[in-house]
């Protein structure tokens, strides 16, 4: 790509090539020329097996390059470039993160491991909010918690209780409230149903097509939940090993596989 995208354009992933530095030395590469554009008012499914780059994706989108992650890796861009609303990535400055994390929610894959069992639900979904004005008025941080309390489909009795109280299913939506309370224009949701029952995968769905009745609202979703992605008339993004398998809406992208992945996850998924 020749000149930076249009900020009218929430995601353009360009050749993207990433991998992993532990402790200094560069690991095996994460993702191997990877090209995909998510347009307003589009969610993409991206699938793949372990190890596959989903979830690489998923934390290149988010901003989330040379920061140290729990087990002692950075995460690097070796190749093309990956640009949010017109920001590219991989020269992603401190300020330019800032702005990027304040417009794109990122919902890793453990967020609701990730919640600290010592602040009340209210206290943890209003966090981002404090976390960049210490002086906001506290009733509207109230009432921005109650708001996505209820998209999320949680009661607002739920202000006032831990996680340890909360069933996995709840402190999901607990996790997802939280990603939401800033008002993001993109999601990137890493597996955001897994490991949840059918009625909050529904609740999950109704969120995803709330924002998306904003025509500048882009998603991007990693997950193996079809009926999700149907639901939301998702296109998909298949990788395989780092690289693209398939792309495309889904019914195209499984209808006549030519890469030996796709048959076999077609296969597995009952495609």
């Amino acid at each position: 790509m020749s000149s930076t995208p249009s900020a009218d354009l929430p995601i353009v992933v360009d050749d993207l090539s990433a991998w992993y530095e532990v402790r200094g030395r560069t690991g095996a590469q994460a993702l191997d020329g990877v090209s995909v554009t998510v347009r307003q008012g589009e969610v993409l499914g991206v699938m793949g097996e372990s190890g596959s780059g989903k979830s690489t994706l998923a934390r290149v989108l988010a901003g989330e390059l040379k920061r140290r992650g729990p087990g002692g890796y950075e995460l690097r861009i070796s190749g093309g470039d990956a640009f949010v609303h017109g920001t590219a990535l991989r020269s992603l400055s401190p300020g330019k993160r800032n702005r990027l994390t304040f417009h794109t929610a990122y919902l890793p894959q453990d967020a609701q491991d990730r919640l600290e069992r010592t602040d009340t639900v209210a206290e943890l979904i209003a966090a981002p909010i404090f976390a960049r004005d210490k002086h906001f008025d506290r009733r509207s941080a109230e009432n921005r918690v109650a708001a996505v309390l209820d998209a999320v489909g949680l009661p607002l009795a739920t202000m006032e209780r831990y996680p340890y109280e909360l069933s996995d299913g709840q402190r999901q939506r607990v996790a997802i409230a939280r990603s939401l309370v800033l008002g993001p224009n993109v999601l990137i949701a890493d597996e955001p149903t897994a490991g949840i029952d059918v009625t909050v995968r529904n609740a999950v769905v109704n969120v995803v097509a709330r924002l998306r009745e904003d025509p500048r609202f882009a998603g991007l979703l990693v997950t193996h939940d079809v009926a999700v992605l149907k639901q939301l008339n998702a296109t998909v993004l298949v990788l395989h090993q780092g690289a693209v398998a398939g792309y495309g809406p889904l019914d195209e992208v499984f209808r006549s596989p030519e890469h030996p992945y796709l048959a076999r996850l077609a296969h597995a998924l009952q495609l």
